[in-house]
C-alpha cells in the first residue's frame, strides 16, 4: 500500500487519508524522520509543489503588515490593560499577580498571562503604542500559521491558504489581534491545542495530546473558563477515535487532564497560598479570592448573568442589556459583521465533510478533524448564543480559527469529490448561502460601499452556478469557478477588515468594521468602544456613531441611567466624542475619555478612561516620589488613564467597575493617614458610582469630598490628601 497522506492533495477515496503505520515516522521518498511541526512548516516538503513555500510564506507577510498598519492610531487601546502593563514593566511583583499600579494595590480582572508578554516588550523597548501592541499582531500571525499547519498537514496547502486567509481577513480578528485585550492569546492557545490533538489522533502518541492540555491550562490563565469551551469536544473526540486502545485512551485523557491542572494551576495555587496581607486584592472578586473571581464573575455569572459587581448589576437572564440570546445570536445586527460572513457556508461544509467520511473507519483522520475544528465551533457558537451574562461583540475572534479551519479542510475535502453530483452541489450551497448572507450583512451599513453588495451577491451565485457542473467541465473552467466563489466570499469581510484596521480603537468595548456595523441592544452598540446597552452613552446622550437608542433609565440629562450621569453628577453630554476619530467614541485623543465627556467621561469613566491634560499631569507628577500612589480615582480606566499619563502609581479603587470592596474606607483613611496617597481624583463614580450609596467607593468619595480640600487643575478636579478642610 502506498501512502497518499503527504500529497498535495486528499485522495479521492476518504478511507485512504488515514497514514499507515510506515509513514507515521518518514517523510515521503526521503527515508528520513520527520521533523518538528514548525520546521516543516518553514522549509517545506521536498514533494511540495514550488508555490507552497511562498504562498505561505507570503500570507504571513501579508497578515502582518495587514494588522501593522497604523497601528499607533490606537494609542493605548484598552488603558485597562495597559496600565497593567505599565506597572508589571516597573514591578515584577505586578508582573506576577497582574497588578494595575507598580504599588500593587488591585489586580485586573482576569489572570496575568496575557499581559506577559506585553510586559516583556515594554520592559525592552519603553512604554509606547508599538511596544504594548506589536505582540498582539504577532500572536494573530502565529495563529495563522498554527491554522495553515493543521489543515496543510492534512487536507493540502491549498485547503492550509484557504483557512489562514479567511482567518486573517475575518473583521473580529483584525480587530482583536490589533488590541490588548486577552482575546488575542486565548485565541493563539486554543488553535495551538485543537492542532496538537489532531496531531495526537494521527498516531496516537501521548506527547502530543499532554501538550494539548498544557496549552488549555496556559490559555486559562489568560481568560479562566473561556479556555475550557471546547474540552467537552476534544476530550470526547480523542477518546473515541484515537488510534490506541480505549484503556490506553483514557490514560492519555488522564495525563493530559493532569498537564492543564499543572499548568493552568500553579499561578492559582500560588495566589490563594500567597498572604493576602502582603499581595494585592484580586480585582472583580468580592472577597478577595481568585477562586471566586473564575467560578463568579468570569465563570457562572457569565452564563446566568448574575455577576456580582458587573457593570449591569448582576442582570436577569434572557441577555438582557447584554444583547438578545438564542440561536441566531451570531447572526443578529449586534454580532453579524464581526464574524458571521463564512459562518453559513463553514456549517454546510461541516455537514458535508461528515457525510463525506461517515463510512470511514474509527480512526479516520479526516472525520476527526472536522470533529475536533467543527466541534469546537459549535461547543463556543452554542455557548456564546445563550450566555446572559456580559457578552461583547469581540469575543467571537474565539470562532475564528474554528470557522476558518472548517471552511478551508470543508471546500478541499469538496473540491476532492467534485464529481460527485452531491459535492457539487454542497460547495456550490456553501457559496451561495455565503453570497446571500453577505449581501444581507453589507444591506445592514447601506452607506458604506453601496456597490459591494451585488458584486458579493451576483459573483457568488455565477460562481455558484459553474460549481454546480465542476465535476463536468474542464479543470480551468471549474478553477474559475471556484476563485471566482473564493473572492465573493472573502469580499464583504475584506472590506470590514480594511475599516477596521484604517481607525484606531480605544476604550473597553470596540468592534469591528465601518460605523454602525453593530447596531442594536448589545453593549458598545454601534461599534464605538465605550459605549453600552443599546448604543447610547450611560448617562449621557446617546452616540450617533452607534445608531442604538439611549436605553431605559440612561438618560441624557445626567440625571438617569447611572449613578450621577456623568463625573460627580454632571451632565454626560458627548459633543464630538461619540463621533471623532479614534472611531470608537473615547475622548479627543488615542487615551482620552469615553462617550459622555469629561474628566472619567460617561459613566464616571469606567468604560474608556480620562483626558489628562497637561495642568493635571503637572499636578500629579509633582512631588509623587514621596507617595506610594501619586493619586487614588474610583474605577480602573479613570485610575489607569492618570497612570499612563504620569508613569506614576494610581491607586484603582474598587476596580474595573468600581463595585470591589477594596480598599475599604477604614484602609484607604489609614492609607491617607500614613501619607501614601497625595491626590483623589474627582469623577469616576463619586457620588455613587457603580456601587450604589453603600459601597465603599461611594463612602470614600463622600468621606473625601467632605474633608479635603478641592483642587482644579485645568478642566480636572482633585482632592489634596494632605490638606484637611475638617478634623474628619
Amino acid at each position: 500500500m502506498t501512502t497518499q497522506y503527504d500529497q498535495t492533495s486528499p485522495p479521492a477515496d476518504p478511507a485512504a487519508w488515514g497514514p499507515p503505520e510506515e509513514a507515521r515516522h518518514a517523510a515521503p521518498g526521503t527515508g528520513e524522520p520527520r521533523g518538528p511541526l514548525a520546521r516543516r512548516v518553514w522549509r517545506g516538503r521536498p514533494e511540495d509543489p514550488r508555490w507552497v513555500r511562498p504562498a505561505f510564506l507570503g500570507l504571513l507577510l501579508a497578515t502582518g503588515l495587514l494588522y501593522l498598519y497604523d497601528l499607533s492610531a490606537s494609542g493605548y487601546a484598552n488603558s485597562f490593560y495597559s496600565a497593567a502593563v505599565q506597572a508589571g514593566s516597573e514591578s515584577w511583583k505586578a508582573f506576577f499577580f497582574g497588578s494595575l499600579d507598580a504599588a500593587n494595590a488591585i489586580t485586573v480582572d482576569k489572570p496575568p498571562a496575557s499581559l506577559w508578554p506585553m510586559e516583556l516588550s515594554v520592559r525592552i523597548f519603553g512604554l509606547n503604542s508599538w511596544a504594548i501592541l506589536v505582540p498582539e499582531v504577532l500572536m494573530g500571525v502565529g495563529t495563522v500559521a498554527v491554522v495553515y499547519a493543521a489543515v496543510r498537514r492534512r487536507f493540502g496547502p491549498a485547503a492550509g491558504l484557504i483557512a489562514g486567509a479567511v482567518l486573517a481577513l475575518t473583521p473580529v480578528a483584525a480587530l482583536m489581534f490589533r488590541f490588548n485585550n486577552p482575546d488575542a492569546l486565548l485565541a493563539l492557545l486554543m488553535s495551538v491545542a485543537c492542532c496538537l490533538v489532531v496531531r495526537a489522533l494521527e498516531d496516537g502518541r501521548t506527547k502530543w495530546l499532554v501538550w494539548a492540555g498544557a496549552a488549555i491550562g496556559f490559555a486559562f490563565l489568560a481568560k479562566t473558563l473561556q479556555a475550557f469551551l471546547i474540552l467537552p469536544a476534544l476530550a470526547l473526540v480523542y477518546g473515541v477515535c484515537a488510534p490506541v486502545r480505549l484503556r490506553k485512551r483514557l490514560g492519555q485523557l488522564a495525563l493530559a487532564t493532569l498537564a492543564l491542572v499543572v499548568s493552568g494551576g500553579w499561578w492559582v495555587a500560588v495566589v490563594e497560598l500567597w498572604p493576602t496581607s502582603s499581595r494585592p486584592y484580586v480585582g472583580g472578586s468580592q472577597n478577595n479570592s481568585f477562586l471566586e473571581l473564575t467560578f463568579g464573575y468570569n465563570g457562572l455569572g457569565r452564563l446566568n448573568g448574575e455577576e456580582t459587581g458587573s457593570v449591569g448589576g448582576g442582570g436577569a437572564g434572557g441577555g438582557g442589556q447584554w444583547g438578545e440570546t438564542g440561536w441566531d445570536r451570531m447572526f443578529n445586527s449586534e454580532i453579524g459583521g464581526q464574524i458571521s460572513w463564512l459562518l453559513p457556508a463553514a456549517l454546510i461544509l461541516l455537514v458535508a465533510g461528515l457525510v463525506l467520511t461517515r463510512k470511514a473507519a474509527r480512526t479516520d483522520l479526516a472525520r476527526a478533524s472536522f470533529l475536533v475544528w467543527g466541534g469546537s465551533l459549535l461547543m463556543t457558537m452554542v455557548v456564546f448564543s445563550f450566555m446572559a451574562g456580559i457578552f461583547h461583540q469581540y469575543y467571537t475572534v474565539a470562532l475564528a480559527p474554528y470557522l476558518a479551519a472548517v471552511a478551508g479542510m470543508g471546500a478541499a475535502a469538496l473540491w476532492e469529490k467534485r464529481r460527485a453530483p452531491w459535492a457539487s452541489l454542497a460547495l456550490a450551497a456553501a457559496v451561495t448561502a455565503t453570497a446571500a448572507w453577505g449581501y444581507v450583512l453589507l444591506n445592514r451599513t447601506p452607506d458604506y460601499l453601496p456597490w459591494l453588495k451585488w458584486l458579493v451577491l451576483v459573483g457568488g451565485l455565477v460562481a455558484a452556478l459553474g460549481l454546480v457542473f465542476a465535476g463536468r467541465v474542464g479543470r480551468r473552467v471549474a478553477l474559475a469557478a471556484a476563485g471566482l466563489g473564493l473572492v465573493a466570499a472573502l469580499a464583504g469581510p475584506t472590506a470590514y477588515t480594511l475599516s477596521t484596521v484604517q481607525e484606531g480603537h480605544t476604550g473597553s468595548i470596540v468592534t469591528a468594521g465601518p460605523a454602525g456595523a453593530s447596531m442594536g441592544g448589545g453593549p458598545g452598540g454601534g461599534g464605538r468602544g465605550g459605549g453600552f446597552p443599546g448604543g447610547g452613552g450611560p448617562g449621557g446622550q446617546n452616540q450617533q456613531g452607534g445608531q442604538g437608542q439611549t436605553p431605559p433609565g440612561a438618560g441624557g440629562d445626567g440625571t438617569g441611567g447611572f449613578p450621577g450621569g456623568g463625573p460627580m453628577g454632571q451632565d454626560g453630554q458627548n459633543g464630538q466624542n461619540g463621533q471623532g476619530a479614534p472611531r470608537n467614541g473615547t475622548g479627543d485623543s488615542a487615551e482620552g475619555g469615553v462617550p459622555g465627556g469629561g474628566t472619567g467621561g460617561g459613566m464616571g469613566g469606567l468604560l474608556g478612561g480620562a483626558d489628562v491634560d497637561s495642568e493635571a499631569k503637572e499636578l500629579l507628577e509633582a512631588d509623587a516620589g514621596d507617595y506610594t500612589w501619586a493619586a487614588a480615582a474610583v474605577g480602573a480606566q479613570n485610575a489607569a488613564s492618570h497612570q499612563l499619563a504620569t508613569g506614576e502609581p494610581v491607586m484603582a479603587i474598587g476596580g474595573f467597575n468600581g463595585t470591589d470592596p477594596s480598599p475599604t474606607l477604614a484602609r484607604f483613611k489609614e492609607y491617607v493617614a500614613e501619607g501614601k496617597i497625595h491626590y483623589f481624583v474627582a469623577g469616576g463614580g463619586m457620588g455613587g458610582g457603580m456601587g450604589g450609596d453603600s459601597g465603599s467607593s461611594a463612602q470614600i468619595s463622600t468621606w473625601v469630598q467632605e474633608n479635603f480640600e478641592e483642587v482644579t487643575a485645568g478642566s480636572a478636579t482633585f482632592y489634596d490628601l494632605t490638606r484637611k478642610t475638617t478634623d474628619g
